[in-house]
């Protein structure tokens, strides 16, 4: 088996430990550090793998580059079928980030749409660059999400915000996301790792079994959302909207025009 702390370990991320911090990279800078199936795969691997490390203290995830934290779903991976394959699974790495017992920090260095939002927002800390970008992207390229990965931002955001977050599709900027309570510290770019090394160090200098302690309350109060996972996309989705609905989302945001899905309200 591959050791998990070598960065050779795995195709899609990065993945180092050092000075009592794990630090994960999506590595698909070409991408937008987008992912497919295996990055959430590797990503899930290394959040399970840094949590059962004792001797690691706090996490730290973000993508690579200065443009992009994460823009979500590869489309091109979604077109071919990959999204479809993914409703069948549980929102694995979602649970990892808000299970593991380490304190995770979202280090926001660029977009973070779609999937990439709401995994910075999944985590216990968010600290983003002044020239991010956080907005959903889901009902523009008909990729479906639901259940706690939707309904848990109500819970920071009150579910006005939130439903205009996810329904409308805004772009929203750091600053603008702090004061929603989205975000917890923005800084010039520049100074975005020495902002995170010091947010670690404060979580370093505590009581890890507290901070453990503290964390697994905070995730009880959202445990009963969990495990809610995909019943509604399960319900509510057919094949036909694979072939169509979702195929006319991903050809328009790949040929760069705006989608057609006025057909598909008959």
């Amino acid at each position: 088996m591959a050791i998990l702390s070598s960065d050779h370990a795995f195709d899609d991320i990065l993945y180092s430990k050092q000075d009592h911090v794990a630090r994960i990279t999506i590595n698909r800078p070409k991408q937008l550090n987008a992912f497919t199936g295996d990055t959430l795969k590797e990503l899930t691997l290394a959040i399970e793998d840094a949590g059962q490390d004792r001797a690691i203290g706090v996490v730290v995830l973000t993508g690579a580059g200065d443009r992009a934290f994460c823009a979500g779903g590869d489309v091109n991976w979604e077109k071919q079928g990959g999204l479809e394959r993914q409703v069948l699974e549980p929102y694995s790495l979602h649970l990892s980030v808000s299970r593991c017992p380490k304190p995770v920090i979202a280090r926001v260095n660029g977009y973070a749409i779609g999937g990439g939002n709401h995994l910075a927002y999944y985590c216990d800390f968010t600290i983003a660059a002044e020239h991010a970008v956080f907005g959903q992207n889901g009902p523009r390229v008909g990729s479906p999400a639901s259940g706690p990965i939707v309904n848990y931002s109500a819970r920071i955001l009150g579910h006005k915000r939130a439903r205009e977050l996810w329904m409308l599709c805004r772009k929203y900027t750091a600053a603008q996301m702090m004061e929603w309570g989205l975000v917890n510290a923005v800084v010039a770019y520049a100074e975005l790792d020495a902002e995170v090394d010091k947010w670690c160090r404060e979580i370093l200098a505590l009581s890890p079994t507290c901070v453990q302690v503290l964390k697994g309350s905070f995730v009880a109060d959202i445990e009963p959302l969990l495990g809610g996972g995909d019943a509604i996309r399960r319900h509510v989705l057919s094949p036909d909207f694979y072939q169509n609905e979702q195929q006319e989302g991903a050809r328009a945001f790949l040929e760069k025009r705006a989608p057609d899905f006025w057909k598909f309200r008959i």
